[in-house]
């Protein structure tokens, strides 16, 4: 049954998916359906496992842990309040690929929280990768989506490159691809596989160096962004180091590595976040931030802590990127400083002002109280990390501030438009979940909580609540004030990190791409190139061939049977006069038909000569060319073709092994 939790949002997507635009209402409300099953599943889902024999000597695993549950639950619920934004923001036309995506975006993030193995981990995260990529280029017609698709979809494939290195690396080392063979692991395996994790990892959450993927999606639709930042996608990155951080952390420089990269992120997104004017692509660099902090966390020790933080950041993350959506439809721009729609739409404004404050850490709200607790966690290992993790939440802080100010401030708006009942819905009952989750600072509320997760809470110390409170307050002065002097900065474009990969990668890859492309056009088309021209000239050769030497055979035959005819005609009229003239005809006509069989044959022979000695080498030459024109056909430069033709191999393959075993 545990399998259901995965599979079940996907068959209901491409249900979805295959009605067509035809009603509105009904894919939405088949969409919300299909995530309502889901949810009561996760519910029920607690005590549940599974195994499946892929293959001889590899089993598929699946289960939840006190961990994983609470994330699984998650999931569906916020896709949930996305699927209502989703019916009421985004355009009709389409609108059932979109909610069939998002489905099956939900069921792969559902096989990675219940995966116990490798291989179902990397099933899920693939599944997912390309459906991002769908999610983000669905509005294929306007012309930056498919290219921010295929950008993000590049960046995040080549972080999962460490995800197979860790596979391999788990098998070589311990014969087993289960998370539970991760404890066997040593040297170089183990190592090999917690660094694989973490590059996989950060890829996917946007970490440095990472990061700049996320600003590329914010071309695709507002419940694409809301769905892939809250609960899925990026929040699969930090998810995978809490679920592994555990059996990883043996690895030489692991736990370092993890705090530095989050820390590091934290920073770097928070910066970012703080100087962005563009409405949606400030909430991603805030993601990269929120995420950069569970990944300290989880590398400090304390994956609870990273779980609850994720929890808490997908019910308050979401109902801000509606706010943005909303904006957007009244304003038509993405631009902070053509919004302040807090006089026209007080009601939203209200509503994202509760969820900025969550982001900003601000008390009695449930994300003042996690993100707390990751600053206390740092503080178990080093004051200065604790610092740097205050410091992070300052910038939260600012970015928060100046998102709420900007996007719904009181002003003179453009526009007249009005967010749907559906989107007010969504954002409205988002708000609601992260104002209850305010009973985390209620002592029996957060022991319990770790009950469930079966963890224990790091003790903070009095001077670092004191502290990190003191600089959320900086934090909010700081965002007032650039709220009030909006000014374009280079550095919001993740301090140059772009532009030094597009010189550094992109390039140098695009030019290796290049090169490769002529290679193959010079040297690897050559040779069915010179098969088929060498074919021709064999067929032209053995043309010339066939009437030279079976067509001069023909013609001696026939020359030389005519003149045995005259040979004997003239025996009978000068030589053999006695001879019976009876006789004579009937010699002369055996001579007659043996000439006509002659030329016969010799014809039949001709012809067939030359339509075997033709057909042999044109059709050879004509298949070579036919192929190597095929084959071509496949080479067509687009990642996303050959990764199709990928999982069409890999799915035959796996059909294969199913029918095998």
């Amino acid at each position: 049954m545990i399998w259901t939790l995965a599979i079940w949002p996907i068959l209901a997507g491409l249900a979805v998916w295959w009605q067509g635009d035809r009603a509105a209402r009904q894919t939405a409300l088949l969409a919300a359906l299909g995530l309502a099953v889901t949810l009561a599943l996760a519910i029920a889902a607690g005590e549940w496992t599974g195994a499946l024999d892929w293959a001889p000597g590899l089993t598929l695993r699946a289960g939840l842990t006190p961990l994983a549950h609470p994330v699984a639950l998650m999931v569906p619920a916020v896709a949930l309040a996305v699927i209502l934004f989703a019916a009421g923001h985004e355009p009709a036309r389409g609108l059932a690929r979109l909610m069939g995506l998002m489905l099956i975006f939900t069921g792969a993030m559902e096989m990675v929280v219940i995966a116990g193995d490798l291989v179902t981990l990397l099933i899920g995260w693939e599944i997912m990768g390309a459906a991002s990529w769908a999610l983000i280029g669905h509005n294929w017609r306007q012309a930056e989506a498919m290219p921010s698709a295929n950008y993000a979809f590049i960046m995040t494939r080549a972080g999962d490159l460490g995800l197979f290195l860790a596979l391999f690396a788990c098998f070589a080392g311990a014969g087993s691809v289960d998370y539970a063979a991760l404890d066997r692991l040593q040297g170089w395996p183990l190592t090999a596989a917690a660094f694989g994790v973490l590059v996989a990892a950060a890829a996917k959450a946007g970490q440095l160096p990472f990061s700049p993927w996320l600003f590329r999606a914010m071309d695709g639709p507002t419940s694409v962004s809301a769905l892939l930042h809250s609960s899925t996608m990026v929040a699969a990155g930090a998810y995978l180091v809490a679920r592994l951080a555990p059996q990883l952390s043996a690895a030489p420089g692991f736990s370092a590595a993890a705090i530095a990269l989050g820390l590091a992120t934290a920073l770097a997104g928070g910066v970012v976040a703080l100087l962005q004017m563009h409405a949606k692509k400030l909430l991603a660099g805030s993601t990269s931030a929120q995420l950069g902090l569970m990944f300290a966390a989880a590398g400090a020790g304390f994956p609870g802590v990273a779980i609850l933080h994720l929890l808490v950041h997908a019910v308050f993350k979401a109902p801000l990127f509606f706010a943005a959506g909303i904006a957007h439809a009244r304003t038509d721009s993405f631009d902070l400083r053509r919004m302040r729609l807090g006089t026209a739409l007080s009601v939203t404004a209200a509503l994202t002002a509760l969820a900025a404050l969550a982001l900003a850490g601000v008390p009695p709200l449930g994300g003042a109280w996690s993100k707390e607790e990751i600053v206390a966690a740092m503080g178990t290992l080093s004051p200065w990390l604790a610092l740097i993790a205050m410091v992070a939440g300052g910038l939260s802080a600012g970015y928060a501030t100046r998102f709420a100010v900007l996007a719904y401030g009181s002003g003179e708006p453009e526009g007249e438009a009005g967010p749907s009942r559906a989107a007010l819905a969504a954002l409205a009952a988002l708000a609601a979940a992260t104002l209850a989750l305010s009973v985390l600072w209620w002592p029996p509320a957060h022991e319990a909580a770790a009950r469930a997760l079966g963890i224990t809470w790091p003790r903070g110390s009095t001077v670092e609540i004191v502290g990190s409170l003191a600089f959320v307050a900086l934090g909010l002065l700081i965002g007032l004030w650039l709220a009030r002097h909006p000014q374009e900065h280079r550095a919001a474009d993740w301090l140059g990190l772009p532009w030094l990969i597009d010189r550094a990668v992109t390039r140098p890859s695009l030019a290796l791409a290049s090169g490769l492309a002529r290679v193959d056009d010079e040297v690897l088309d050559a040779l069915p190139r010179g098969v088929a021209t060498g074919g021709r000239r064999g067929a032209r050769c053995l043309a010339q061939a066939d009437d030279r030497i079976v067509d001069g055979i023909t013609r001696a035959a026939t020359i030389g049977s005519l003149a045995l005819s005259r040979g004997f005609s003239r025996a009978d009229d000068h030589g053999i006069d006695g001879m019976n003239r009876g006789a004579t005809r009937l010699g002369y006509g055996a001579v007659a038909l043996l000439v006509r069989l002659t030329d016969g044959a010799a014809t039949l022979t001709s012809r067939l000569g030359e339509a075997i000695s033709d057909l042999i080498p044109e059709g050879t030459g004509r298949l070579m060319g036919m192929a190597g024109s095929d084959l071509r056909r496949l080479q067509t430069g687009l990642s996303h073709h050959y990764y199709v033709i990928l999982v069409a191999g890999f799915a035959a393959s796996a059909a294969i092994l199913i029918i095998g075993a």
